[in-house]
């Protein structure tokens, strides 16, 4: 297919196919599966670890283990940008315009560490 209208074509023809393999997909999924699938008494039942459920299904979690592991995503983030620049940084072509780069990343970056340690984020108690 050549032309303007040719590249169009193409994506119509991929969009096609790929409308068919999922409803393909839901249909055998529809025909192949058991009509009333026997049930025994624990189907249902959660299990993890290899330990039947005692008590309750609600567990509350404390919101500052979500706020250390969001600061260690920050951190490593951090390391992952920092560490290819500083692999690249004394080769030719990236002078000054690069450390300012960096440092306008490694800025940005400490604004959020002296907020969070700021608002006593960083405390543990």
């Amino acid at each position: 297919m050549q032309g303007y209208l040719g590249s169009y074509a193409t994506l119509g023809l991929v969009l096609a196919a790929g409308v068919l393999v999922f409803v393909g997909a839901f249909a055998a999924n529809r025909l192949l599966r058991p009509a009333h699938p026997a049930e025994p008494a624990g189907k249902r039942v959660s299990y993890e670890s290899g330990v039947d459920p005692v008590g309750g299904d609600w567990a509350q979690a404390q919101i500052r283990y979500y706020v250390y592991a969001y600061l260690y995503v920050l951190f490593a983030v951090e390391a992952v940008f920092l560490f290819p620049w500083a692999v690249v940084f004394d080769r030719p072509g990236f002078g000054l315009l690069t450390v300012a780069e960096m440092a306008i990343f490694v800025a940005v970056l400490a604004l959020g560490i002296l907020y969070a340690w700021r608002k006593k984020i960083l405390t543990w108690t």
